[in-house]
């Protein structure tokens, strides 16, 4: 179903930002190689709002998205606002998402390489062994139960229910899920996921032993990370793929 419906709330400032800072991830996204084909989706709870979403219409690339192309679909599948419809799979895993665990207003999911290679490989993903993968310690969770494409509430529940306390989800043979209260905070995340995970495969191809770091230096280092002394670096991030787009694609803004 496509429909465009007015919302005076749908309208506002700060629904606007969002579609801008989301846009920004996808065409970001696109440039480092993160995405896949016109597949993989990332979406956002909008401003406000607890029962609608904001995610990429079907047939579009990571790089041909904009703040206006973005979709606002509710729980049921109505496009709210905006021209298409989402992807199947994008409704399914992402609406149960939002529905499901609250507390993930932003929700990434992507098939990117060496992220995804880890989920297809035996053992825990992350080995703990180089710094940027410590910003993730005591955050992952492995879906196992991989049950081919989410064509159904059913999957994407199952999908949902898998997340625990989580914020990054390595869903085994197919990619990853990353979840977070904001946007800059999902971005922030799956920019440095796929970077630990690139050098671990780096380090692993070597064919020398990699050395994890203790585990009370892991600790202690992860919870650094998650605090930085209140310093915003998932905020200051976004400003800075912003900044770089607005000078080399500011159509994004769109």
């Amino acid at each position: 179903m496509t429909a465009i419906l007015r919302h005076n709330d749908l309208d506002s400032g700060d629904v606007w930002q969002a579609r801008v800072d989301l846009a920004a991830c996808f065409r970001a996204a696109a440039r480092l190689g993160l995405h896949e084909g016109i597949c993989n989706h990332l979406s956002f709870m909008v401003p406000g709002r607890d029962d609608l979403f904001l995610v990429n219409p079907d047939g579009w690339s990571f790089a041909e998205i904009s703040a206006s192309r973005l979709l606002i679909c509710d729980f049921h599948r109505q496009v709210v606002a905006g021209h298409g419809v989402p992807e199947d799979t994008a409704f399914y895993i992402h609406a149960r998402l939002h529905a499901r665990v609250p507390r993930a207003r932003a929700a990434f999911h992507t098939h990117m390489p060496h992220a995804t290679a880890l989920t297809m490989v035996e053992g825990e993903p992350l080995v703990w062994a180089g710094q940027s993968a410590l910003k993730f310690y005591g955050r992952t969770k492995v879906d196992d139960a991989y049950n081919g494409l989410a064509l159904d509430e059913s999957e994407g529940d199952r999908i949902a229910d898998s997340v625990g306390d989580a914020d990054i989800v390595f869903m085994r043979h197919h990619g990853v899920l990353v979840l977070g209260p904001s946007i800059a905070k999902a971005w922030d995340d799956l920019y440095y996921l796929e970077r630990a995970a690139e050098v671990q495969l780096l380090a692993q191809s070597s064919g020398r032993t990699v050395i994890p770091i203790p585990k009370h230096i892991a600790e202690r280092t992860a919870e650094q990370m998650r605090h930085e002394g209140g310093r915003p670096s998932a905020h200051l991030h976004l400003e800075s793929v912003k900044r770089l787009l607005d000078r080399e694609s500011p159509e994004y803004r769109q």
